[in-house]
C-alpha cells in the first residue's frame, strides 16, 4: 500500500504530518509493504485557493491513500473519485501515522470534516 503524507520539512518518517494537503511544500511517499520512503516537492503548492489539483500535487504519482490533518472538500472529492482513501492524521510524525494505518486504526476523512481555508487547521490527537 502506497501512502502520501504532506509535510513541511523532510525528516523522512520522522517528519511531522502537515495540517493541510494543498499547501504542504513536500510529500513523503511511503510504501507500507516495503517500508521504503521517498520525498518529493509539491508542484501545485502555490495554487489559487479552492483550485487544488491533488494529482498534480502528488506529481502524478499513484497512491492508495493520503494522510493529512486538513483538506478542502474539492481535493477530498477528487482524491476519493480517483480511488484514493484520505485518512485523518493524528498529531505526530509519518511513522506514527503509518503504524496506525497498518493496524487498521486510522480514521478516514469524512466530507463533514473538510476545511474551508488554509489557516488555523488543527490536527486532532
Amino acid at each position: 500500500m502506497k501512502i502520501a503524507f504532506p509535510v513541511a520539512e523532510d525528516k523522512g518518517i520522522d517528519s511531522d504530518v502537515h495540517g493541510h494537503f494543498g499547501s504542504a511544500p513536500l510529500f513523503v511517499f511511503m510504501d507500507l509493504d516495503t517500508d521504503s520512503v521517498e520525498t518529493f516537492e509539491n508542484p501545485d503548492q502555490d495554487h489559487e485557493h479552492g483550485s487544488c489539483n491533488p494529482m498534480a500535487a502528488l506529481g502524478g504519482r499513484r497512491v492508495d491513500g493520503v494522510v493529512v490533518g486538513g483538506i478542502g472538500g474539492g481535493a477530498l472529492k477528487k482524491l476519493n473519485n480517483d480511488g484514493v482513501t484520505v485518512y485523518r492524521a493524528i498529531e505526530g510524525c509519518v511513522g506514527e501515522n503509518a503504524r496506525l494505518i497498518k493496524s487498521g486504526n486510522m480514521p478516514v476523512f469524512e466530507p463533514s470534516q473538510v476545511c474551508g481555508h488554509h489557516h488555523g487547521v488543527q490536527i486532532e490527537g
